[in-house]
């Protein structure tokens, strides 16, 4: 029995790169809306926030089911159902008159559709169809998209805000969103279609997780994603309004954000990159460790635009690059049977860590008035992350002829 024609390289890159651009893209811009919604709707920064949290562990407890579904059935149909979603939580996030169905539709609706569009699904497809020496540079790729996709959704997202308004911004988001469904026919593996064998696999689900949450390195790498969710959610979500907060322009924002995104391009790409040469755990040790260095510079430096923008470049060369070595090191271990699966429930420990992450941020602002005492626990939170990377074997793991990844 031969195995099904791959698809091209090609095709995967440029369909799984307008996938996730438009996916985060669209999610990274969600800070902008923290205070026109709040202020409109007479609500707390702390119920945003909570809502915002929610979709963060929405996005990882179905990212689990959607990176099994995309495992056995492939990753077409769940992004199709991905995108639905996304256009219907969008839209109701728009219309919510009150804080319950914001945390509903923002929160489960989003972050479930999060779940069947960003990479733990797209990652998947790299995985099977494109070949071990280029996976860590494909994922890469991937990432940059995701990175491209802030750039270029964030301020076209200040502007829809300042042109339509919050509400009718998300209500033209929801039809942009639908574009991932036509994107997902170039996604649609061989193999994986109405009346297609399914492949064989030589571990069961159970099998499959037994083995990876017995292994230390397995654990490691969720502990230090944990600390990447923290970091990245609380910044994207809370730094527009830390900036306004402290007499800066929403435009400065904006420009923050969009620079991350930018710059992210080259750091997720050239992490990526060196994946294929370079001990991942080294490389993720470092990304954290520069983590905590920039965000404390920012903290003592004197805040202008430009140590903003400063700040915003450094942290987007940092800033989702820890995703394409941490996913080429689960392939790399476990091999690609079920890494859609395994990707999910790293995913899991990073969606608890952003629920953390921007749900704290919140608290502790209206309890306090203030943003630093989350800042100071980010900075923490790195140099813990960059030493418990450090550990990390990379080897793929020692199995009973029977159980050698497919």
């Amino acid at each position: 029995m031969h195995s099904p024609a791959r698809l091209s390289m090609r095709q995967v890159l440029v369909c799984g790169a307008a996938v996730v651009t438009l996916s985060m893209g669209i999610r990274h811009g969600f800070g902008l809306w923290l205070q026109p919604i709040t202020q409109s709707q007479g609500w707390t920064r702390e119920t945003f926030a909570f809502a915002i949290a929610i979709q963060n562990l929405a996005w990882g407890f179905f990212g689990i089911f959607a990176g099994m579904l995309a495992d056995r059935f492939g990753a077409f149909r769940v992004l199709i159902t991905g995108s639905v979603l996304y256009a219907l939580g969008l839209a109701g996030m728009a219309l919510s008159p009150n804080a319950l169905l914001f945390s509903l539709t923002a929160g489960v609706l989003i972050g479930a559709a999060q779940a069947g569009t960003t990479y733990a699904v797209v990652y998947g497809v790299i995985g099977r169809q494109l070949d071990p020496a280029r996976r860590s540079w494909a994922m890469g790729v991937a990432a940059a998209a995701g990175s491209f996709g802030q750039f270029l959704m964030v301020p076209v997202e200040g502007f829809l805000i300042d042109g339509l308004g919050w509400q009718q911004a998300l209500l033209a988001l929801a039809i942009v969103v639908l574009l991932i469904a036509p994107l997902a026919f170039g996604l649609r593996e061989p193999g994986f279609g109405a009346g297609a064998t399914p492949a064989r696999r030589e571990q069961t689900i159970g099998q499959a997780l037994r083995e990876a949450f017995k292994y230390p390195s397995f654990q490691l790498l969720m502990a230090g994603y944990f600390v990447c969710g923290f970091q990245v959610v609380f910044i994207g979500v809370h730094m527009p309004s830390y900036l306004k907060d402290k007499g800066l322009s929403p435009q400065v924002a904006s420009y923050a954000l969009a620079l991350i995104g930018l710059f992210n391009v080259f750091g997720t790409y050239i992490a990526g990159s060196l994946g294929q040469r370079l001990a991942k755990r080294k490389i993720l040790a470092a990304i954290y460790l520069g983590r905590a260095l920039a965000i404390a510079v920012f903290l003592w430096a004197p805040l202008s635009p430009l140590s903003v923008y400063v700040f915003a470049g450094v942290m987007g060369l940092l800033w989702l690059s820890t995703v394409p070595p941490t996913n080429a090191t689960v392939a790399q271990i476990f091999g690609v049977a079920h890494l859609s699966m395994l990707g999910g429930f790293v995913f899991f420990s990073h969606q608890i860590g952003s629920f953390m992450g921007v749900w704290l941020g919140g608290l502790l602002y209206d309890r306090t008035g203030s943003y630093d005492i989350v800042w100071y626990i980010s900075i923490a939170l790195g140099v813990f992350a960059a030493l418990v990377n450090l550990p990390v074997r990379e080897a793929p793991i020692a199995r009973a002829p029977a159980a050698q990844p497919a």
